[in-house]
Formats: structure tokens, sequence, C-alpha cells
């Protein structure tokens, strides 16, 4: 393997608090021998576990970028036993130009991994996480929401493993972020996710979807700073004590628990977010916007549960995933 373009400013073996960057040389029209410098913080004393923390996967979603932005100019190296890495927006393309994909090489971070060294600038960025900053971590965090195009019931959310010794360590891990819904997760497409890496690499892994709609709000961001404060301190690596508060558990275990749009139109939403709806309810119409006098088409719930997530934007494309219903565990 060609070893990584990507330098850090930063010296991960050194006490204190660091502020820098990860130097990816890219040479383009306006800077012929320029770089992408992604901004991290790394706070480290002494021996103890190490987290790694990461918003801005995709670029459109802001919880995380404002949490740990906060979090990296007000956590002090006397807070700490061990290190956290902080890695506010690891897809920082993507988060300058506030869009999903990295307008460089409409890269999805979170469908690259493991990256390539000699890749493009989305494929090095992954490659980089992966074999530098992964081996380094114990407990990693990687901050969602629903960007533009989704919206979300804000919950932490780890998946089924075949070692289930970790995941009962990462549904911990998921417990003590103690969002108001936790969520095992099922993805429609888990290769080349970062949760993916995590998870193969033995890590105690958490994510999260925490809103959506391409912004955050005071609620998502107190839930987001909450949790990752309660993630630090379930580590072992901040003082403090876990304040429990009630959690809804949520399971998505097959793929009827998603509902794909089939055509193309207008979307009427018949039921909200935390709605709790029944096999076979309308939940949503899509409406012909090429003419008038048309029936609406009407979509269904392909199972009983609660409406954990739903397509964000007025209009909706054929392929689109229209609503997300989740079974209700406890």
């Amino acid at each position: 393997m060609k070893p990584s373009p990507i330098s850090a400013s930063v010296d991960f073996t050194r006490d204190g608090v660091q502020h820098g960057f990860l130097k990816l040389p890219y040479s383009r029209d306006d800077a012929a021998w320029g770089a992408v410098m992604i901004p991290l913080t790394v706070i480290r004393n002494g021996d103890g576990p190490t987290a790694l923390l990461t918003g801005g996967n995709h670029g459109d979603e802001y919880e995380g970028p404002v949490a740990l932005t906060k979090l990296a100019a007000t956590l002090r190296a006397e807070d700490v036993r061990g290190r956290v890495i902080i890695l506010p927006f690891m897809n920082y393309p993507a988060f300058r130009a506030g869009t999903r994909t990295s307008p460089i090489d409409r890269g999805n971070l979170n469908r690259s991994f493991p990256g390539k060294p000699d890749g493009t600038v989305t494929e090095k960025i992954a490659d980089y996480v992966q074999r530098h900053l992964l081996p380094l971590a114990d407990y990693v965090l990687d901050i969602h929401s629903g960007g533009r195009t989704l919206d979300f019931l804000p919950f932490a959310a780890i998946h089924v493993l075949d070692d289930k010794g970790q995941e009962e360590r990462c549904e911990a891990a998921m417990q003590a972020f103690n969002a108001p819904y936790s969520m095992r997760l099922l993805e429609l497409d888990s290769v080349g996710m970062f949760d993916t890496a995590a998870e193969s690499a033995g890590k105690v892994f958490v994510s999260t979807e925490l809103g959506g709609g391409g912004t955050a709000t005071a609620k998502s961001v107190a839930i987001a700073d909450r949790g990752v404060r309660q993630f630090l301190i379930h580590a072992g690596i901040c003082a403090g004590r876990i304040e429990r508060r009630d959690t809804v558990t949520l399971d998505m275990p097959d793929g009827d628990c998603y509902v794909t749009s089939l055509h193309d139109g207008l979307l009427e939403m018949c039921r909200d977010l935390g709605d709790e709806v029944a096999k076979d309810e309308v939940i949503a119409r899509v409406h012909d916007v090429t003419r008038t006098g048309e029936a609406p088409i009407e979509y269904r719930a392909r199972r009983g549960g609660i409406l954990a997530a739903r397509h964000f934007p007025g209009l909706i494309g054929r392929g689109d995933t229209l609503a997300v219903v989740a079974e209700i565990v406890g």
C-alpha cells in the first residue's frame, strides 16, 4: 500500500491541546500547489482510551460540526484521561459547499472506505481515516443527520454484528449517548461506509441521525452536545455521571421498514415523524405535477411501527426513500 499523501500538523502522541490540520495536497486552477486543509483537534492527557469523534461525513449535516467545534474549543487536557481526536468536518470540501458529496469529485465519503492513497480526494481522506486514525481509536462516534433530503427522529444507532461481545459494547455506548430514540439500524447499502470500517476493525462504534432538512436546531444540537459528553464519560475518558433520560428503543429488522417512491411528483405526508402507524395505513401521497385532475398515488406502510424518517423536500423523485417505519421494541 502506498503512503498517504495527507500529513498531520499535530502530534498524536503529545500531551496537551493541539489545534491543527490534515493537509491534503490538491492542485487546481486557483492554487497550483494548493492543499485541502481539514481542521482537527487532539486533546491528550497521559495513557488511557482514545475516542475518535467525527462530524461532516456528509457536508449538509450540521449537528456534528456544531457540537464538535464547541467541544474542541472548550475541552481541556486536564478534563481528559487518555485522548480525544476531534474531526468536525471529515469531508471538508463537501462541508464547505453545503452538499452531501464533495464538489471536487462528487465523492460520498461514507461510501468510499477503505479509500485509496492514490485515488480521488474523497478516497484519499477515507484512506487516511482508515489507516491512520481508526487504528488509534478505541471508541468512535460519527454524528449524522438527514441532510437536505431527509428528516429523522433524533436517534443514536448501532448495527447488529456477528461479534456479540462487540455488539454489546456498542449497545452500552449508544445507551450512554442517550438520545431520545435508540435504533438498531438496517442499512440499505453498507458497502464503503465508515460504520463498516470501524466495526470491522473491532471498535466500539455509535452513529446518529439527529434531525435533517439541511439545518440544525437548538434541540438537535443540545442532544448532540449532551450525547458527546456522555459518550466520553462512558469511555472512561472524561469524569462525570451519566444522566439517564427516557429513550425509546427502535428496530429496523428488514427492508419492509423502507418505503420507496416509484413516482416523481409533489409529496404530501399524511403522517408526521414520531406518529405510530399501522401496516397498510396510508402514510403519504404523491401528486402528479405535469397535469391537474389526476388522482394522487397513495403510499402505505409495509409494517406497523413509528414513522422514524421521511423525505424532506416537497418534491420527490422516483427511487427516493419516502419514509422509514421502525418497530418500537422498548
